[in-house]
């Protein structure tokens, strides 16, 4: 989440004008993130969240997103659903851009967990997973093994001035992968994203999980790997936690589970998340504006969760 376009509070009023949801009473943009613009919305009858799709986000996909999180809804998982105004249309148009007015889930995200909010966490990414089997949207991962291929062509030279040596590295990783990358495990949609600040817990209970904008077809342990990278580490890379990994592995056994093959493959898939947001980040940390109001996240905290990976067995990941 992040704020890039900012809305006149005239035209918020306008927007919920549309919804029938009252008046105005506060809204503030949300700085975490770095996506789309977000706001905190505050009427004289409930809170919500407004999302302005930024350039990133393809205006062709944000059918299937609200296709999907629709689904899930409609499954019991504690999504956010894009909410429809007077007329049943979920997609506006704010301040130039397409956005939804979506419903306010209660929690917090955690910038420590425990390994009882890894285990919940992985128990809901299975029931996600689950849920998603008769889900019949199509989305192809821009950010798969050809995407990261491309985002590192586009940075070249310039990851040098991240860390010197890195763009050599980077092409050393893709090397590895594109010769070792489990694309024959089962496939389907994926979260891609299920960061600390993408699950919201009350306590040890995840009561929501928001922000599906990279969600796409794609080997599914892989999610399992992307969360397991984002959840079992220190902020700065650093630190694998092996109690919250093993929790986290077990939370998602108990609600649908990896294969033999799956855990087999868990370091690949594991090094692959970590040069996906080793990549996005270090793009993001060249070309973000200097006035938008986001946090910057460091890619090199991606790159000492790689060097982890590279040499971790599954029996080190809590498989």
């Amino acid at each position: 989440m992040a704020v890039y376009t900012h809305v006149p509070a005239e035209e918020m009023e306008a927007l919920l004008e549309r919804y029938g949801v009252g008046t105005l009473v506060s809204a503030k943009g949300i700085a975490e993130g770095v996506e789309n613009s977000n706001y905190l919305v505050d009427t004289t009858e409930q809170r919500f969240i407004l999302t302005l799709y930024e350039k990133r986000v393809d205006v062709a996909d944000l059918p299937f997103f609200l296709a999907l999180l629709d689904h899930l809804a409609d499954k019991g998982l504690p999504v956010p659903r894009a909410l429809a105004d007077r007329n049943g249309t979920q997609l506006q148009t704010v301040a130039g851009r397409p956005a939804c007015l979506i419903e306010f889930l209660q929690g917090v995200s955690v910038s420590h967990p425990t390994a009882a909010q890894a285990y919940a966490t992985g128990e809901a990414l299975g029931q996600m997973h689950a849920a998603l089997a008769d889900f019949d949207g199509q989305r192809a991962n821009a950010l798969g093994l050809e995407g990261w291929a491309a985002l590192a062509q586009r940075c070249g030279a310039d990851l040098d001035a991240i860390q010197p040596g890195l763009q050599a590295r980077v092409q050393d990783e893709l090397r590895y992968l594109a010769d070792n990358w489990p694309g024959e495990l089962p496939r389907s949609v994926v979260h891609a994203d299920l960061f600390p600040d993408n699950v919201l817990m009350l306590g040890d209970k995840v009561s929501g999980i928001i922000d599906f904008y990279f969600a796409a077809q794609e080997v599914r342990a892989w999610d399992v790997a992307v969360t397991q990278a984002a959840w079992c580490f220190e902020n700065d890379g650093t630190g694998f936690d092996a109690d919250r990994a093993a929790a986290l592995i077990a939370g998602y056994d108990a609600s649908f589970g990896l294969s033999a093959a799956e855990r087999a493959a868990f370091p690949a898939l594991a090094r692959g998340a970590c040069l996906r947001f080793l990549l996005t980040r270090a793009w993001d940390w060249l070309n973000t504006p200097a006035d938008a109001l986001v946090t910057r996240k460091d890619p090199l905290a991606f790159l000492r969760r790689l060097d982890f990976y590279r040499d971790a067995v599954p029996e080190t990941l809590g498989l």
